[in-house]
Parts: C-alpha cells; sequence; structure tokens
C-alpha cells in the first residue's frame, strides 16, 4: 500500500525550521504553503493529504484524485474540511485531538493570572515612562484568584486541563458543555446563563461549529459582571469581536484575554491592539517546540495506524 504523503502547508508548525516532517513516512513532500489553486495539482499521486488549518471546501475535495484515502488535519479542530463532502468521496480525515492540550491551558491560566493583575496595563505604563505604580501606592488592580468563580465553556480535553489547574489555584469552577459530568467539591456544571453570569473569569474552551460560532454575543456579553473578564484560546470566531470590542470600550466587562481572534491576524487597525484592558497574543498557545514536536509524532502514529488498518482519531 502506498504510503505517499504531501503536506501543503507545513510552514504553519515548521515556521522556524525545526520540524522534521520526514518522520511520517517512507516518502514525504512538504510544501511551505499552497494557494487553493495549487491544492488539486500538488495532491496528484498522494495516498495521504497533511494540512493545517487549511480550507478544504467541498468543490475541492469532490475533485481530489482516487489516490486520495485520507485527509490529516494537523491540529484539533477540523471545521476548515468538509467532512460530508470526504465522507462522499470515501476519504478518511483525522485529527490530533489532544497534542495541546497542556500548553492551551497553561496559555488561558497564564491570561487569567496576568489579568487578575492588571499585568498589561502594568507593562503599558512602563512602556510609556511612567513608573508611579513604583513611587506611589499601587495604581492598578491585584486581585487573588483563589474563591473567585472561574466559568468554563466547554469541557473537552483542554477546558478540563484549565479546570484541573483552577482548583488547584482554588478557584470555585462554573462549567456549561453539552455532555455535563458529575458535580464535585468546588465544581459544578450548570446552564450558559449562570455561567456568564456568575464567572470572575469566563474561559472559552468548545469547538467551532455553526452552533458555538458567535456563543459570546452581545446578548452574552451583557450577562457578565462589570468586573469580569473574557479567555478565548480555543476559535476567534466564538466571539462577536465587535460586540467585544464594543463591550470592552464602554468597560461593560473589565478586560480580555484573546490568544485567537476572528481574523487571524487581526487587521492592521483592529482596535484590540491598543485596548488597554486586552492581553492579544499570536495564536500562540500550540506553537511551543515541544508541543510542535508532539503533533508531529501523533500525526505520525495516525498515518501508520491508517497503513496498518488501525486507523486513529478518525473523524470522518
Amino acid at each position: 500500500m502506498s504510503d505517499k504523503v504531501v503536506v501543503l502547508n507545513g510552514e504553519k508548525v515548521n515556521y522556524d525550521g525545526r520540524i522534521d516532517y520526514s518522520v511520517l513516512a517512507r516518502e514525504v513532500t512538504v510544501y511551505e504553503d499552497t494557494r487553493e489553486a495549487d491544492i488539486l495539482e500538488r495532491i496528484q499521486g498522494y495516498r495521504i493529504v497533511v494540512t493545517k488549518e487549511m480550507p478544504l471546501k467541498r468543490e475541492i475535495i469532490e475533485q481530489f484524485p482516487e489516490s486520495v484515502a485520507l485527509i490529516c488535519e494537523a491540529g484539533t479542530g477540523y471545521n476548515n474540511i468538509d467532512l460530508d463532502a470526504a465522507r462522499a468521496k470515501g476519504i478518511q480525515v483525522c485529527n490530533i485531538p489532544a497534542y495541546s492540550s497542556s500548553r492551551v491551558a497553561h496559555t488561558a491560566i497564564m491570561m487569567l493570572l496576568n489579568l487578575s493583575s492588571s499585568m498589561q496595563k502594568q507593562m503599558s505604563m512602563l512602556a510609556r515612562g511612567d513608573k508611579c505604580n513604583f513611587t506611589k501606592c499601587l495604581q492598578v488592580d491585584h486581585v487573588e484568584v483563589n474563591g473567585k468563580t472561574l466559568g468554563i465553556i466547554g469541557a473537552g480535553n483542554i477546558g478540563r486541563e484549565v479546570i484541573k489547574i483552577g482548583k488547584a489555584l482554588g478557584m470555585n469552577i462554573l462549567i456549561y458543555t453539552r455532555t455535563p459530568g458529575t458535580d464535585e467539591e468546588g465544581v459544578r456544571y450548570t446552564t450558559f446563563e449562570e455561567v456568564m453570569k456568575n464567572s470572575d473569569y469566563v474561559s472559552l474552551h468548545c469547538p467551532l461549529t455553526p452552533q458555538t460560532k458567535h456563543i459570546i454575543n452581545q446578548e452574552a456579553l451583557e450577562l457578565m459582571k462589570p468586573s469580569a473578564f473574557l479567555i478565548n484560546t480555543s476559535r476567534g470566531a466564538l466571539v462577536d469581536e465587535k460586540a467585544l470590542i464594543q463591550a470592552l470600550q464602554e468597560q461593560k466587562i473589565a478586560g480580555a484575554g484573546l490568544d485567537v481572534q476572528e481574523t487571524e491576524p487581526p487587521a492592521e487597525d483592529n482596535p484590540l491592539y491598543n485596548l488597554e484592558n486586552v492581553i492579544l497574543t499570536p495564536h500562540m498557545g500550540w506553537k511551543g517546540l515541544e508541543t510542535r514536536e508532539r503533533l508531529v509524532q501523533i500525526l505520525k502514529d495516525n498515518i501508520q495506524g491508517f497503513l496498518s488498518g488501525n486507523p486513529q482519531n478518525i473523524v470522518a
């Protein structure tokens, strides 16, 4: 059975040249990036196609050559791939659901701790030469997180990691998820509305689907406390960015930590860059070297499992 693999946008993971794709199979071709117009030409004769967050629309998949039997999404989310079209073509699709769980969870907690200490405001003050936090009383908010309420939207692999760390920090946990679990001391499953109303920090960890797009909209933001913070390390489009910017500008919520944005990178004139109550990072949660090396190892396992007749992490 052919194990020819083509990686269509390898630079997305190997942006620093430290990742070795050659371990995936005996014959691997890697393109740094691929325009939509070049996809069909580049996959001719290959059995396995690897992409990272690259849109594969129905009209493209319908034209895939007969050689293609597996599409590997080199990440957790697969909303970029038309699964129905892949099924219709008899092409299996797999993803890597847990490779970055710990690191993304740590990013969410980093946001939480920095927001609780107004760290972005302190750094901004120093950057403009304002040292009054040193020469006067502390001029910014600095609060304990123990005893505060952490709201979790989506309790998959990453959400559960954040819950674990939140508990270790002495936080009370409220969870909204499609499949509620069992309540325990300090952890309670409840409604979306209650999470939004009663949380001091709301952290998003659900996949992007038609049902979850803009789950955080104007109405949801209006439920939050004026002292509460929103954290998103999942998918940018979970949040209606215009509504969030307005809520931040009008101080309807205290601030936000955003590792993902609705458009990545944000436009040059996006107000999020300059809002003092926002921590903005470039979708870095999964980009650590150890995390990317784990990604490639699991990708290799997926491919070898497929070739041996024991496919792993199949989503379609």
